[in-house]
């Protein structure tokens, strides 16, 4: 089984679905022959043609609305958005059309489209290239929400959401694309080589959308992450001493509200962990979600850790990031109360 990082997984997932149906198509601004801004999309149109894998003009909007239309035709897009800060003028189509043409049509039409999209920080990208949207479309009925946190779910994930007759947005952290990030800019970067989730099957194999996966079993307290947190919480864990239970979400809608609810009736607390801004951020739903499933047997008020309310900065980019200390004083906080 060969390891691969999060790039080189993402390819093999289009790769793998471009052989095996001819109605997948990968485009974007610069996804083809020079295979996309992180080379995600790399020797797919030398492999499969300008038919099947090309670049676009610099429109976001025109993007999704010809995804949308070859989607209701009944062609799979898998197009990519450079970088989710950039997906904004395109959001009207993603939220407008795609996700309401099951329902408007009444099941005559669906939408099996995919949006990819580099998001979050710790490249000093600054407020215009390291946002983290998710929660503009967990909002929005009709359609999924993906981010996974290492190689292997990746490709699982991806391959499902090409797979699924629904639009799926799908957001891959940036700072994971070449190896697993704890938090501390400081030290060495640690490549996916080294890590066990970049075992990556060949072939097909897919990871069902909506199953989350418990990434460190524990007793004292559950950690709520999805993406790049996923890793800066097991950090933060093993920093402080504590037997958390690490719960990475992988999918956000579908949510796999069972393992959630399973782990903090089991540890009794519970602390949220993401890095897009605190206010209206998608923690703020699983924080009502667990009070309103787990609230008897909540013994400490649920906590939050993300991002501050204010756009992304680039020369204090380590004191926005949600690093270990940060989610460790949470920890410590929650099982002191």
């Amino acid at each position: 089984m060969p390891r691969r990082t999060m790039i080189e997984a993402i390819r093999d997932a289009m790769d793998v679905m471009m052989s095996r149906d001819d109605n997948v198509v990968v485009f974007g601004e610069d996804v083809g022959y020079f295979g996309g801004v992180f080379r995600a999309s790399q020797g797919l149109q030398a492999k499969y043609g300008t038919s099947r894998c090309f670049d676009t003009p610099i429109s976001e909007l025109g993007i999704v609305g010809i995804a949308v239309g070859m989607a209701a035709y009944g062609l799979k897009p898998c197009v990519e958005i450079q970088f989710a800060d950039y997906m904004y003028p395109a959001y009207d189509q993603i939220v407008s059309e795609a996700a309401r043409m099951r329902y408007r049509s009444n099941g005559q039409f669906t939408c099996p489209l995919v949006v990819r999209m580099p998001t979050g920080g710790g490249i000093f990208g600054g407020q215009t290239h390291s946002q983290s949207p998710e929660a503009l479309f967990t909002h929005v009925c009709g359609i999924k929400t993906v981010v996974p946190s290492n190689p292997r779910d990746a490709k699982g994930l991806l391959i499902s959401a090409i797979e699924d007759p629904d639009p799926v947005i799908f957001l891959e952290p940036k700072r994971l694309y070449n190896g697993p990030f704890d938090g501390h800019h400081d030290r060495p970067v640690t490549p996916w080589s080294k890590h066990d989730l970049a075992d990556v099957d060949d072939g097909h194999f897919a990871i069902p959308l909506g199953s989350a996966a418990i990434r460190r079993p524990g007793e004292a307290v559950t950690i709520l992450a999805y993406g790049t947190m996923v890793h800066v919480a097991e950090t933060a864990a093993t920093e402080a001493g504590i037997d958390a239970e690490i719960i990475d979400l992988r999918s956000l809608l579908p949510l796999d509200l069972d393992t959630i609810e399973a782990s903090v009736k089991k540890t009794g607390r519970c602390v949220i962990v993401h890095e897009a801004t605190l206010t209206s951020g998608f923690g703020a739903e699983l924080c009502a979600l667990v009070q309103t499933r787990c609230f008897y047997h909540l013994e400490a008020p649920i906590a939050r850790v993300a991002g501050w309310d204010t756009p992304y900065p680039h020369a204090q980019e380590w004191d926005y990031f949600p690093g270990p200390a940060r989610v460790s004083r949470a920890l410590i906080e929650t099982l002191e109360a």
